[in-house]
């Protein structure tokens, strides 16, 4: 690894430049949660002398002959865990179009309640959340807990939830349907937000 330098850190295919002086690179490295698995990580890579992997499990790759290496950063946002948390407090409420709570919600009501219960103020539509340029734009290979996905229905970004993890989306989904999990796969995504 070049001195002075941390080259670029890749999040599913996007290159983010993070630079620091060597002395420094202690602090950020210890500012990163699971900074041991990193560093495990780094050192089997250096030593075996193999490309590793750049997907979202914590391993990182070192690419030939460049000096640069790659570290995936899936790490969750704490306020958005939060959200998650204050979300599911209002699993089997009923659905209502419209629904701001507290007693029925739609989908977009219940996202932005769950935020602003955080201290992030979102839109109120899940068109206008697919829109907005708040936070970070994530892609699927980094998604978290805590996320904001929007979702097509009617080829519009129509549904909006709060990604649970295992594939669960927690959600104020329809008519009929209690507010709750519903599997991702059920979904084709429209973007993914990660808000800090």
């Amino acid at each position: 690894m070049r001195r002075g330098l941390i080259a670029a850190a890749l999040i599913g295919g996007t290159s983010v430049g993070l630079a620091a002086p060597a002395m420094a690179q202690p602090d950020i490295v210890g500012s990163i949660s699971n900074a041991a698995d990193i560093t495990n990580s780094l050192s089997d890579v250096l030593s075996s002398g193999s490309s590793g992997s750049s997907g979202g499990t914590g391993s990182a790759s070192l690419f030939a002959g460049s000096g640069d290496i790659a570290i995936p950063l899936p790490i969750p946002s704490p306020r958005g865990l939060a959200a998650l948390a204050a979300a599911t407090t209002q699993t089997g409420k009923p659905y209502l179009w419209g629904g701001n709570g507290p007693d029925a919600w739609d989908c977009s009501g219940l996202v932005q309640w769950a935020f602003r219960a955080v201290g992030i103020n979102l839109p109120r539509t899940s068109q206008e959340m697919a829109r907005f340029t708040g936070g970070m734009l994530v892609p699927l290979a980094v998604l978290q807990p805590g996320d904001v996905i929007t979702m097509d229905t009617y080829d519009i970004a129509g549904h909006v939830g709060i990604y649970a993890g295992n594939g669960m989306v927690f959600n104020a989904y329809g008519t009929g349907v209690p507010t709750g999990l519903r599997p991702l796969s059920e979904f084709r995504i429209h973007n993914i937000r990660r808000f800090f």
